[in-house]
């Protein structure tokens, strides 16, 4: 894949941004980077199918840990369980980012749970929202999913280690001026009402941000120093939830998360679960 040639160019000098647009380029997210976060390749792209797919081939590839793919928009975009991720143009951040971690596969996970708290946080930095984090992997404001997290990996099973991560980031900055698709329609939201009511290059901002937060965590995600804001986001504790595993819909009470990021849950009959994947839906 050739990056350079598909890769989106803006000129700063000739470009003027109105309060009804918001154009991502390389350029001006390397702008709001700490100054530590040079191993990232930025990678804008007008449109394209799926980040998470073309970060996939990169990897296979052997492309470094740190090369990000964005694009302002995808006709492919895909979350958990192979679900359609809707991408319109312009108004939402579609990002991915291939990792090369040095941990055990069997803590994996933790690059989900920090990428979702870099989120929540940065979301916070840049707006006037709270920010809250729905079991495993989504986040909420207003009691409205604005972002959804995929991480796909390839493991090494006969040394218990991970080859690649890819990490798949999807924000609604805005809510599209068609609406949401129907199938979230009533589930979804922007964080702002449109850009008018934001700041000069927000979606940058707010990419910027989260690279800033997650780089760190991931660096020291052993020390899961992130765990603690993550259990006290929780949107589903001491919340009535309907869980779906094996075909089955059952209704618990979410009593807390453990620090393996297991869901602790009360049955309705009384027993005690933990569940560490799975499908749980709450009415807000």
């Amino acid at each position: 894949m050739n990056l350079d040639n598909k890769s989106l160019e803006v000129n700063n000098e000739n470009y003027i941004l109105s309060n009804n647009e918001d154009v991502l380029s390389s350029e001006i997210i390397n702008k709001y980077l700490s100054e530590n976060n040079n191993e990232f390749n930025i990678n804008v792209y007008k449109t394209i199918d799926s980040t998470n797919t073309a970060i996939k081939e990169l990897a296979v590839n052997g492309e470094r840990e740190g090369t990000i793919i964005i694009s302002e928009e995808q006709t492919g975009g895909r979350g958990r369980l192979g679900r359609k991720f809707h991408s319109p143009k312009g108004t939402g951040i579609y990002m991915s980012i291939l990792l090369r971690p040095q941990i055990s596969a069997s803590i994996s996970f933790l690059i989900t749970i920090a990428a979702a708290v870099a989120v929540a946080e940065a979301i916070e930095a840049v707006s006037d929202k709270e920010a809250k984090i729905k079991w495993v992997n989504d986040i909420y404001c207003d009691n409205k999913k604005v972002c959804g997290i995929l991480t796909e990996a390839s493991f090494n099973f006969q040394s218990n280690t991970i080859d690649y991560a890819v990490l798949g980031i999807g924000i609604n900055v805005i809510a599209p001026k068609e609406g949401f698709a129907k199938e979230i329609k009533d589930i979804a939201t922007g964080i702002f009402e449109d850009y008018s009511h934001t700041s000069i290059h927000i979606r940058s901002k707010l990419i910027a941000k989260v690279l800033n937060l997650f780089w760190d965590y991931y660096k020291h995600i052993e020390d899961r120093s992130f765990l603690k804001s993550y259990k006290m986001r929780s949107l589903l504790i001491n919340k009535e939830v309907t869980i779906f595993t094996n075909k089955i819909y059952e209704k618990a009470t979410v009593l807390e998360i453990d620090d393996e990021c297991r869901l602790k849950v009360k049955m309705e009959d009384g027993a005690i679960r933990f569940l560490s994947s799975g499908e749980v839906s709450i009415k807000l």
